[in-house]
């Protein structure tokens, strides 16, 4: 019934399994990664299509189609999203959002989102600042650093190596939020050597 087996055969064995876990784990993290920008993207999308949900004549929804395809988005999610944002594919509404803050040593930081519940989104937001040793701000306390263009800040701070960590920290928990869309900062973290 049983058949005897090398113990070199039960190596193999566990070996293939490992390498079946390992490729699983990082298969499980690009997906969530993908998740999560394809949430983001099917939000803008149906921010977007609340104009109008023909990409030709919404120049707004035309940039956040390409922006989706640019992430590999499938065409599937860009069609729901449209048929969402203009009304065709439920009711649920998403508002944009902007949130001012700051870092651990007043670094400045604009935010732009789309949410479907406000009080929520502000709520985990400034949890996220407040566990990183910053402070969300009110309406205009960093956007006069950031107008009228948020890529280019009107001015830039240095930051130390030891607050770099402090700052990526804070930086990449408030990019991975659902409701987050775009992160401005007017600091540049010093490269790792």
């Amino acid at each position: 019934m049983f058949k005897k087996t090398k113990r070199s055969d039960n190596i193999i064995a566990m070996s293939g399994h490992s390498k079946w876990a390992n490729i699983k784990r990082k298969k499980e993290v690009t997906d969530s990664k993908k998740s999560k920008i394809f949430s983001k993207m099917s939000k803008l999308i149906s921010v977007a299509a609340k104009s109008g949900s023909d990409p030709d004549s919404n120049p707004k929804l035309r940039l956040a189609v390409e922006r989706a395809k640019e992430a590999r988005m499938p065409k599937d999610n860009i069609d729901r999203a449209i048929a969402k944002g203009s009304g065709q594919g439920g009711n649920i509404s998403f508002s944009e959002v902007i949130y001012e803050g700051f870092g651990p040593n007043g670094e400045a930081f604009y935010i732009k989102g789309l949410t479907d519940n406000i009080n929520r989104t502000v709520a985990e937001i400034r949890n996220i600042f407040n566990k990183h040793g910053g402070s969300l701000g009110g309406l205009g306390s960093t956007s006069y650093i950031f107008s009228p263009d948020p890529d280019n800040p009107s001015y830039m701070v240095d930051v130390s190596k030891e607050d770099a960590e402090k700052l990526e920290a804070l930086l990449e928990e408030i990019d991975d939020h659902d409701d987050v869309q775009d992160v401005y900062v007017n600091f540049e973290l010093p490269d790792e050597e």
